[in-house]
């Protein structure tokens, strides 16, 4: 689990064997079963979580009382409330385990303690930001510019694992589509 992270980090940053072991030092291993909460709306974000196994989603609940579903993070990714981790104004948003999951978890403190003792890692910090601006930024832009069909044909071509490892309630929310729609064109392939 270690490894995996070991591995995520260097891959973005240069860092001695001493700083990465005081980074490693500040995470902490979580499993968590199918379904259940790392953060609920209203809640302050505490922690990033970084998954070694399973699947974490970021959503919230829309007017209508839908889920609706923001971000998907699988193995080798990174997750958290964003807004209220940065702002730590409550959270509108809830994390979820969507099945069994391996997480090694680093609290705000821990994290912004990094920041400040270990300069590479604010280039890691910047590399997090700037990856979840531009995620967010496609996922708005597609929902305003491309039909259900050219999302689903989109997310086929970008990310098949969600379509092939989640049931279809969350790819429909993820899609922002009713379940009806997501069979209709699935059985157009």
């Amino acid at each position: 689990m270690y490894d995996q992270l070991t591995t995520f980090i260097l891959s973005k940053i240069n860092v001695t064997d001493a700083q990465l072991s005081a980074i490693l030092s500040h995470f902490k291993s979580l499993k968590t079963t199918r379904h259940q909460l790392l953060l609920t709306e209203g809640e302050l974000s505490k922690n990033i979580f970084f998954v070694s196994s399973g699947c974490v989603r970021v959503y919230f609940i829309d007017e209508n009382g839908q889920e609706a579903t923001r971000y998907l993070a699988f193995e080798n990714n990174f997750v958290s409330g964003l807004m209220s981790f940065i702002s730590q104004r409550p959270s509108h948003e809830f994390i979820q385990a969507v099945m069994p999951s391996q997480l090694l978890a680093i609290s705000r403190n821990d994290f912004y303690y990094l920041l400040d003792t270990i300069p590479a890692w604010e280039k890691f910090y910047r590399h997090y930001l700037e990856n979840a601006y531009v995620v967010n930024t496609s996922r708005l832009m597609s929902f305003i510019t491309q039909t259900a069909g050219e999302r689903y044909r989109q997310l086929l071509l970008e990310a098949p694992h969600i379509v092939q490892r989640l049931p279809n309630k969350l790819v429909a929310s993820y899609l922002n589509i009713s379940q009806e729609t997501l069979s209709r064109l699935k059985s157009k392939r």
